[in-house]
Order: C-alpha cells, then sequence, then structure tokens
C-alpha cells in the first residue's frame, strides 16, 4: 500500500506500542477532515472530489485492521475508543445533514453502513453510536425521492441484519425522543459545520491514547436512553420503520426492493419482547397500513371489474402489470396497490405471531371497515361494483392465516348460529347475500364472483356460517319414515309431486347413458350410475344440443371435477369432517328448516335461469358448482342427492332443477323451431357462428347452460360418492372411460 497509511501499517508492524501509531494515523486523518471545513473557501466543489472520502476510507482500514490485531476478542482498541469517546459518528451526522461540501451526506452513509459491517465489536449498545444512527435515518427518511437512496437502503440493510442476529438492539435503534430529538435537530440546522470542526480541532491528536480512566468507561459502557426520554411510538418522527416505509415508496425498483426485504427482515425478529416493542412503541403496523390505504384510495373510481378480475400474477417482488396483458386506465395504480396487498399479506405470513396479528387487525380495521365497508354498502352502484370487485381481488391473493381470520370475521361476523327467514342482515355477508339478488346484474355477478372466490379460502367458519349451520341435523330429510335401504327403492318418478303428466312424455329420455360404474356398495345403498343418469336425464332429449356438435358428453367434466374435488378435499382435510351423515332419530319431531339466506339466494337464482342474462347464469352455476365439490355428507345430501325424502315445504338442488325443466316444457311449446334456434344459439356461444340477436335469446341461451349444469352435476356426483363412500379417494379414470 503506498499510501500514508500503508506507510504506517508497516512501521506498525515491529513497533513496540503499535497501538500508538494508529491512533495517531487515525486522529491524522480526522483532523484532515476538520481542517477542510476551516480551511475550504470552496463551497460548490462536491465531496467525492475533495480528500474526505480518501480520509473516511482510512479510518474504516485503521479501524478494521486495529481490531485484527486485538489479542483479546471483544476488546475496544484505542482508535475504536477514540471515536466513541470523540463522538465522531455525531459530528459526521452533522455534516451530513448540512451537506457540505456538497455529497456529504453520501459519504457518510457510506462511512456508517461500513463501520457497522466490518466492525465485529458490538456498537449499537453505546449511546454515541445509537444516536446518531436515529439522526441519520431522520435525515433520509424526510426527503422522499432522495438522491441517497441507493446508500439509504444499503445502511438499512446494515442495520436490519444487525437486528436479526441480535433482537435486543431493536430498541436501541428505535427508541426515538420526541421533544429532545426536536431541539437537538434545530440546533444542528442553524450551527455550522465550521462550528462543529471548530469542537474537533481544540482536540490534541498528537497526545497519547485517551485516558481509559472513569470518563473513558462512562463512554464506553452500553447505555440505553434516558429513562425520561418517551419512546416515539408515532408516525411523526422518522426512524428505522418510516425510513424504510420512505425507500419502499422509491421509483428505482431495485431500491424499493431491497427495503421491503429489509422490512420484512426487521418484523420477523424471533425475540418476543422485540416483537412486542415493535407493536407497542414504534410506528410499524400503522405505517405499513397507512401506505396501503393511500395506495387504495388513490385508485380511480371508474376501474372496470372485468379489468380488475383479468389483472393477475401482481407481486410484491414484480409489482408492476405483466406488459402482455392489455392496458387499461388505472392499470399501474391498481398494480401499485395490489402489490403492496401482497407484500402486506407476505408480511403478515412471515412475521412473529405478535407482529402477524397486530398488522391483520390493522388492515381489517383501517381498510376492511373503515374504507371497504362504507364503499360496500354504498347508495352508488359504481362504488359498490368496484369494491366489491377489489376486494374479490385481494381475497383472491390473500395467503395468510391470520389476515383471513381477519378477513373472514369482516365478511362473516364471528356469530355462527343460523338464521331465520325474517331475520334482517347483521354482518356484512347478509348485506352483500342481498347484492347477489341485485337489481343491477353487474353488482349480482360481482357479488357472486366474491363468494365464489370466498368459498375457495382454506377458513372452515365460510361454509360453516354460508351453508352448514343451517344443516345440521338435517331438519330437510321427513321424519317418521324410514331411510331406504337402497335407492332403486325410490326410483319411480311418477310419484315425485314435481313431475307432472306433460312433463314425462316420451321426450324425458336420457341422450346418452354414462360408462358403467360399480352398481352398488357392499351395503346395497345406491349405485353412483342411478345418480349421475338422475341428472343426465333431467333435461329433454330436445333440449339438449351437445350431441350435435359431437361433444363427448360428461367425460371432460369428469375429469375437471375430478381435479377440483382433490384439491377441495386437500384443503377441508384438517377440519376432520365426518364420512357420514348422522342417522336420524324416527322419533324426533320434525322442526322448521330454513337452507339460509345465501342458499335461499342461489335456488331462487337457480329457479330464474330461463330469465336470467346468459353471464349471471354461468356465474350462478358456478357458485353451485362449487358448493357441491365440498366433502361433506350433509352438503353431498342435500345438493347431489335426487332420491332424498324432503319434508314438507322443503328444496332441494334436485328438486329446483326439475320445477325449472318442468317450465321449460311449457316455454318450448311457444318457441316457433325451438330446436333449430337453440342449435344455433350454442354454436353462436362457442363462436362458431357470428352472433346476431334472435327472438328468445335469453331463454336459448339459459336452456343451453342448464344442460351443462347437469352434466356438471352428475360429473361432480361421479367423483364424490365412489363405490365405498364419498370419502374414497379415486384413482385417475382412465382416458376415453369414466
Amino acid at each position: 500500500m503506498l499510501s500514508r497509511l500503508g506507510a504506517l501499517l508497516q512501521e506498525a508492524v515491529g513497533a513496540r506500542e503499535p497501538s500508538i501509531d494508529l491512533l495517531e494515523a487515525f486522529v491524522e486523518h480526522w483532523k484532515g477532515i476538520t481542517n477542510y471545513y476551516i480551511e475550504s473557501t470552496d463551497e460548490n466543489t462536491p465531496a467525492k472530489k475533495t480528500d474526505i472520502p480518501w480520509r473516511l476510507k482510512q479510518m474504516l482500514d485503521i479501524l478494521v485492521y486495529e481490531e485484527k490485531q486485538q489479542a483479546a476478542a471483544g476488546e475496544a482498541g484505542p482508535c475504536l475508543e477514540y471515536l466513541l469517546q470523540h463522538k465522531i459518528l455525531e459530528t459526521l451526522c452533522t455534516l451530513g445533514k448540512a451537506e457540505y461540501p456538497p455529497g456529504m451526506r453520501q459519504q457518510v452513509l457510506q462511512f456508517f453502513s461500513k463501520v457497522l459491517a466490518q466492525v465485529q465489536h458490538p456498537l449499537l449498545h453505546y449511546l454515541s453510536v445509537h444516536r446518531p444512527v436515529q439522526k441519520l435515518l431522520r435525515l433520509g427518511g424526510t426527503v422522499p425521492g432522495s438522491l441517497t437512496e441507493k446508500e439509504e437502503v444499503q445502511f438499512t440493510t446494515v442495520l436490519c441484519s444487525k437486528i436479526q442476529q441480535d433482537p435486543a438492539l431493536l430498541t436501541y435503534i428505535l427508541e426515538g425522543k420526541k421533544t429532545v430529538g426536536r431541539k437537538e435537530a434545530s440546533r444542528e440546522a442553524t450551527a455550522l459545520p465550521r462550528e462543529a470542526a471548530g469542537i474537533k480541532n481544540e482536540e490534541q491528536p498528537h497526545s497519547k491514547a485517551p485516558d481509559r480512566g472513569a470518563c473513558g468507561a462512562r463512554a464506553l459502557s452500553p447505555q440505553l436512553p434516558a429513562e425520561t426520554e418517551q419512546p416515539d411510538g408515532g408516525t411523526g418522527e422518522s426512524n428505522l420503520i418510516t425510513s424504510l416505509i420512505g425507500l419502499c415508496k422509491s421509483k428505482k425498483g431495485r431500491v424499493a426492493l431491497k427495503a421491503q426485504e429489509n422490512l420484512l427482515l426487521l418484523v420477523s425478529v424471533a425475540s418476543q419482547a422485540a416483537a412486542t416493542y415493535l407493536v407497542q412503541s414504534s410506528p410499524c403496523c400503522p405505517a405499513i397500513v397507512e401506505h396501503l390505504c393511500q395506495l387504495y384510495q388513490s385508485l380511480p373510481s371508474f376501474l372496470d371489474p372485468a379489468d380488475i378480475a383479468a389483472l393477475e400474477g401482481i407481486s410484491w417482488r414484480l409489482p408492476s402489470a405483466p406488459s402482455d396483458e392489455a392496458s387499461f386506465p388505472g392499470k399501474e395504480t391498481l398494480a401499485a396497490f395490489l402489490g403492496w396487498f401482497d407484500y402486506c399479506d407476505h408480511l403478515i405470513t412471515e412475521a412473529h405471531t405478535v407482529v402477524s396479528d397486530a398488522l391483520a387487525k390493522s388492515v381489517a380495521e383501517k381498510l376492511f371497515v373503515e374504507i371497504l365497508q362504507p364503499q360496500l354498502l354504498h347508495v352508488s352502484e359504481q362504488s359498490v361494483l368496484t369494491s366489491t370487485a377489489l376486494l374479490t381481488a385481494m381475497l383472491r391473493q390473500l395467503r395468510s392465516p391470520a389476515l383471513l381470520r381477519e378477513a373472514v370475521a369482516f365478511l362473516l361476523g364471528t356469530d355462527q348460529q343460523p338464521a331465520a327467514p325474517e331475520d334482517s342482515p347483521h354482518t356484512l355477508g347478509g348485506h352483500l347475500v342481498r347484492h347477489c339478488d341485485h337489481l343491477s346484474d353487474e353488482i349480482s355477478i360481482a357479488t357472486l364472483r366474491l363468494f365464489e372466490e370466498l368459498l375457495q379460502k382454506p377458513h372452515e367458519q365460510i361454509i360453516h356460517s354460508l351453508i352448514l349451520c343451517h344443516l345440521e341435523g338435517r331438519p330437510y330429510v321427513a321424519r317418521g319414515s324410514p331411510e331406504p335401504e337402497s335407492y332403486e327403492d325410490t326410483l319411480d318418478l311418477e310419484e315425485d309431486p314435481y313431475f307432472t303428466d306433460g312433463f314425462l312424455d316420451s321426450s324425458f329420455q336420457p341422450s346418452m347413458k354414462p360408462p358403467p360404474a360399480p352398481v352398488t356398495n357392499p351395503d346395497g345403498k345406491t349405485a353412483v350410475t342411478e345418480i349421475v343418469n338422475s341428472f343426465l336425464c333431467l333435461v329433454p332429449e330436445e333440449a339438449k344440443t351437445s350431441a350435435f356438435l359431437e361433444e363427448t358428453g360428461y367425460d371432460t367434466y369428469v375429469h375437471d371435477a375430478y381435479g377440483l374435488f382433490q384439491e377441495c378435499s386437500s384443503r377441508v382435510a384438517p377440519w376432520g369432517w365426518p364420512p357420514a351423515p348422522t342417522p336420524l332419530d324416527p322419533h324426533e319431531p320434525e322442526r322448521p328448516f330454513f337452507e339460509g339466506h345465501f342458499l335461499r339466494m342461489l335456488f331462487d337464482r337457480m329457479s330464474r335461469i330461463l330469465e336470467q342474462p346468459y353471464s349471471l347464469n354461468l356465474q350462478v352455476t358456478s357458485v353451485l358448482s362449487r358448493l357441491a365439490l365440498f366433502p361433506h355428507p350433509l352438503i353431498h345430501e342435500y345438493l347431489l342427492d335426487p332420491y332424498i325424502n324432503l319434508a314438507p315445504g322443503c328444496r332441494s338442488l334436485f328438486s329446483v332443477l326439475v320445477r325449472v325443466i318442468g317450465d321449460l316444457m311449457q316455454r318450448i311449446q311457444r318457441v316457433p323451431q325451438f330446436p333449430g334456434k337453440l342449435l344455433l344459439v350454442r354454436r353462436q356461444l362457442m363462436g362458431q357462428v357470428p352472433g346476431e340477436q334472435l327472438d328468445h335469446q335469453t331463454l336459448l341461451q339459459g336452456v343451453v347452460v342448464l344442460e351443462e349444469f347437469c352434466k356438471e352435476l352428475a360429473a361432480i356426483a361421479f367423483v364424490k360418492f365412489p363405490p365405498h363412500g364419498p370419502h374414497l379417494r379415486l384413482s385417475e379414470p382412465p382416458e376415453g372411460h369414466v
């Protein structure tokens, strides 16, 4: 090394007291920095063109070299003692704040980062270190879009890494002083750099090592901030948290990503005490959620729900929208919000439990309750439509159990008692169920999508609150008559009051039979073939069109249903559902049955399938299919068993479909050339022929949906009712055979 430092180090190797030589060199370089402020008159020369960066580098090298030469590990050397006793870091922080010479803040940030990273001796416990660290953090956190963002994020990276290694450091770095901090900031703002340098000029750099007596011991002992200082728990003062949040907002992608990784490192500290401090005495949760709410409120009010639904693949690691997707107004703003929401969800997943629960509650309170709920209940249809679509997008991205728990409580409440038919909605979910039957078809579709997304979340209360609490005890089954040993005893459809004479004509024949399946269970219970045929035979021959287009019946539906059923079964497996319904007590009196507001809405919608728009029918049947996939015996029975003996006044999904078919048979008579028009509409829906407006188009589209829905239910019934019970896992069906 050709520099003066190199020569000093070479001489120090053979010297009797090398520490004295190193200290002299260290003090000389520090004096060189302070002399610059006394002697220089050029205020425009950038710091990097002065000798300040070189001298700081020499001081760092001396500190690192000295530590390596220390005989006793963990003991502070003379140069490090000098740095701490003479508050060099405090002075540098003041010089960095003054930004004189220009670019000095960048040099100070780099020096702090390198000293903390390369010097192994614990430093952040010392008041003369963590106080200037706090001040330096305040400098960066108050300057949005700072030119020193790169250095700031490197500085926070070192701090977060140190906290990860020793969580006890968290209080030293985060604990600020509101009143004292403001006074010192005010004083430093008016102090000239020359004055700060003048203080150092009074030191005697050529004297021997500083006195290590009482004064030195007091300066070097780890110190907590004074007891009279109040921790800064608000968001008004900038500290490590607010500095990181500010850097997360950087327009520079790499800076923002690194800041997010640092914040993630901070909230995942293993220490209970540190996590509690983060929640109770820092602005961590409020600052993170405040940014989330700001991003949400910056969204344009004219967002199209279809655009919101189509924007997928947004991740906090890649928050910008994929470039291959079609652009639309507000796309970048929406991508920024969903990216930060995904980041909050990831934080809640990875954070210490104390931080995770607090952050999830804060998101629920500030975003869900205070902002979203009023919009969801607003009289403006546009407000309801946009907020519903945004909530659906959030649910789609939500993965953390803590935030899911809060979202479910927000939507469905905590009371899981079954509702009565006359009950008015007492939860947000109750109002949203009403929105599914809204005068606006767009709002109905958007809210049905919300419930479909909700049903795919791994939380048992969702399916229990919406469905199961109403089915428990099987009040939909008629009492006083024994349950059939075989479903063959109940196959006489002519005795079903829903089948009229006009309905049971020669046209009511299955267009195709499913491939053979095992006929009976060992205990004589129903064969899956009979259940499948019941759904496939519902739609009369003259109302079917799939055979004319050389489709493969319900084979494709079986393949899809198999995968969806396996996925659903895996999701609900931890909930310990029973394999079969509880047998009925024939002596138990019947009690009134109400299917619940959610199923009642779906059944009502299903009964109007021949009168509703095509897109609405698709969404209604999609939600019902999701429900039918759940492997709970009561859901099996109520939605997919055509032969249950219903109690008086009760309806099931199959009975609703039977009534729809009866209505269809009467309407068919009033539509001239019905088969030809139906086939044309199906080809239009498949994109095989250009779309053109036809008479009775809504009816014809409804018939197409009805046929496909019956095939889908047949496929679900097949994969859910294997020969030995609903919970037997099926092997993949051979291709071309089900």
